[in-house]
């Protein structure tokens, strides 16, 4: 069966020509109310992005991912792989967060703060437009023979793009390795360190390749969340849309003619002037409906609100609004299924605030040697051998550290030390025995709490288990 002429759009990719190939976009530079607000939020963004691994809150960078040594410091404080299930609860809360927004008000994560999209349009597009112009000189542009107006543009821009896609990936380092290393690393100078200089090259050219040829693609092809966009919009949901009952009206749509009694011809509010799809970065028509590649980036309100100004018709026929809104004049509400995922964000965030609240800056963690039983000393002493590791989390170290046996009579004996210290943001390990009287014994295995201190101060209590001869009970 074939599909009407006006429902093609649904079967391609905005993107691809008919032919297979890459259709590029030269999306006109946007202005207007909405594109004023996101280059505010987009420049606080920015500031925030690149300014977080240089921040430092108690000694510890604000943000870091260090993946290889598993160290993550979110606003500050710092996660061990011993804090990982505060790690996944904050990631789950991330991604329940997102939809939530996504069920509420669609794809405004991608159009007002995804990285991707703030990079491309708010840095690299506008770049753009310094260098070659707007969208008619872009196109003219990429028509022209290789000459030397063309060359000089070119290689400009693409200089330009490198260097500040070699400027990003530092600051995505920062981020990896932490800003104190990156820091010492350029001072020690990058022959130093060519691993890394490896490293920060491919990341590079990862950036220059997104930004500068895939562009767009990242959001239609590559970004997971634009297909979740189906399973999770509905009728309810605050999306940028277009008012096909204002914009089409009885007889459709038709190019605006001056002095004419639009109303009483019947003709809809849009003169198809096709400013909305000459100022989209991903190449739709709105007027067609919500589709994959529209990221809610607005840059069609501002067009299409300008041009109802010129022609002195209301504004508003693409605004942000549900398909309830537009074909019931339904307002929003706060529907069960947005209070549900209310519920579970307010679940999920207590739990992790109370999780936080009982994380020690010191964890300790005592494990009976493998393949050790127990040992039957003088005076009916019983000894069981541990292994013990002691993390610190905080930027200060721990001094005079000790053991003491808090759940039953005996002695912690450590093995070639007394009291040692736990260095700042590191660990101590090394070999401990305790030793019970056979007579404070309950059974043949019993748990001992161990209480580790600083000086005079309980800083972590951990358990373990204790083995002792069955005839003790």
């Amino acid at each position: 069966m074939e599909t009407p002429n006006n429902e093609q759009f649904r079967d391609s990719i905005g993107t691809i020509t008919e032919e297979g190939k890459r259709a590029w976009v030269f999306p006109k530079k946007p202005s207007g109310k909405f594109y004023e607000y996101r280059k505010y939020v987009s420049y606080v963004l920015l500031a925030f992005l690149i300014s977080s691994p240089f921040i430092k809150i108690g000694g510890n960078q604000f943000l870091m991912f260090n993946v290889l040594e598993r160290r993550f410091n979110i606003f500050g404080f710092p996660f061990w792989p011993q804090d990982f299930h505060l790690f996944v609860i904050m990631m789950i809360i991330g991604v329940v967060f997102v939809l939530f927004f996504t069920v509420a008000f669609g794809r405004i994560f991608c159009g007002w703060i995804c990285p991707q999209t703030i990079f491309m349009e708010m840095v690299f597009r506008r770049i753009e437009y310094w260098i070659d112009g707007d969208r008619g000189k872009q196109i003219r542009l990429s028509k022209m023979p290789w000459n030397a107006e063309k060359i000089r543009k070119r290689v400009l821009k693409w200089f330009v793009f490198f260097i500040i896609s070699f400027l990003i990936a530092n600051v995505f380092l920062a981020y990896l390795i932490g800003s104190d290393r990156l820091i010492q690393y350029i001072m020690d100078g990058p022959l130093n360190h060519i691993s890394t200089l490896i490293s920060l090259l491919i990341f590079t050219g990862v950036f220059y390749f997104v930004f500068a040829w895939f562009r767009e693609q990242v959001c239609i092809i590559a970004c997971p969340y634009g297909r979740l966009q189906g399973v999770l919009l509905d009728n309810k949901s605050i999306v940028v849309a277009y008012d096909h009952k204002r914009g089409e009206k009885e007889a459709g749509r038709a190019k605006f003619k001056k002095n004419e009694d639009r109303p009483a011809t019947g003709k809809g509010d849009c003169i198809d002037c096709f400013q909305c799809v000459h100022v989209c970065p991903t190449g739709i028509d709105i007027r067609n409906g919500t589709q994959l590649e529209c990221v809610n980036c607005t840059a069609c309100i501002d067009a299409c609100d300008h041009m109802m100004e010129s022609v002195n018709l209301p504004k508003g026929l693409i605004r942000y609004a549900s398909e309830d809104n537009i074909e019931k004049k339904a307002k929003f509400k706060f529907t069960p299924r947005l209070k549900g995922y209310t519920a579970v964000l307010f679940i999920l965030i207590s739990v992790l605030v109370g999780m936080l609240f009982l994380r020690n800056d010191v964890e300790a963690r005592i494990l009976r040697l493998p393949g050790q039983l127990y040992e039957h000393k003088d005076n009916n002493i019983i000894s069981n051998v541990y292994t013990f590791k002691l993390v610190n989390k905080t930027t200060v170290e721990v001094e005079d550290v000790h053991f003491k046996l808090l759940s039953h009579k005996g002695e912690v004996k450590l093995v070639a030390h007394s009291n040692f210290v736990v260095p700042a943001q590191g660990l101590s390990e090394g070999t401990l025995f305790v030793e019970i009287n056979a007579s404070g014994l309950s059974g043949d295995k019993d748990r001992v709490e161990i209480g580790v201190y600083s000086g005079e101060k309980l800083i972590e209590t951990t358990t373990a288990a204790f083995l002792g001869p069955r005839s003790y009970k």
